[in-house]
């Protein structure tokens, strides 16, 4: 709490620090699949993918895209404080309508 003076009145503030949270504006809809089951179905604030190219990251709002991805990691931002990792073979990724869907040969969770 803060209290300020302005001439003969007392103010007074109160910050307050929230916990951050996410609304439906921040995320977007991730899908990692492969042959044998559907490995990952959440809504998340973003994805970052090892294309044939090199890495490239996805958020929520992105243009439509379908790229290769090679062997590497996934790393899921779930919010803007917790990831979670997944080992893949290579595969693709589309993005259409703030959905991301990853099809890949194989994956583990790390």
């Amino acid at each position: 709490m803060r209290v300020w003076e302005c001439g003969s009145t007392h103010f007074q503030t109160l910050t307050l620090i929230l916990p951050y949270s996410h609304t439906k504006s921040d995320v977007m809809n991730l899908e990692i699949l492969t042959p044998e089951k559907k490995l990952f179905s959440d809504e998340v604030y973003g994805v970052q993918l090892p294309g044939v190219n090199g890495s490239f990251e996805l958020l929520n709002k992105h243009a439509p895209l379908i790229s290769a991805l090679k062997t590497g990691r996934i790393k899921v931002l779930n919010d803007k404080t917790h990831t979670t990792f997944f080992e893949i073979r290579s595969g693709f990724v589309e993005v259409l309508n703030n959905r991301v869907t990853v099809l890949v040969e194989g994956a583990t969770a790390v």
